[in-house]
């Protein structure tokens, strides 16, 4: 179905788009994207360390009894 769109196609759907909504409502959304994007790489980052923190916290926690035994 979008397979046959092309450049043509997409500057129609953008011209549209820009009529539509105006260069400053478009630019604000754009930037808001961009805010978006860059919380939710921070979150992944922010994710990962507290996971590798956690693994570098991990301790033994065999009864002292069952370590004499082995």
């Amino acid at each position: 179905m979008l397979n046959n769109i092309g450049l043509p196609g997409l500057l129609l759907i953008a011209v549209v788009v820009l009529v539509l909504f105006g260069r400053g409502k478009i630019s604000s959304l754009m930037g808001e994207v961009g805010k978006g994007i860059t919380a939710f790489k921070k979150g992944v980052k922010d994710g990962s360390e507290e996971l590798e923190d956690k693994s570098d916290d991990a301790r033994d926690v065999t009864p002292a009894e069952e370590k004499d035994k082995a």
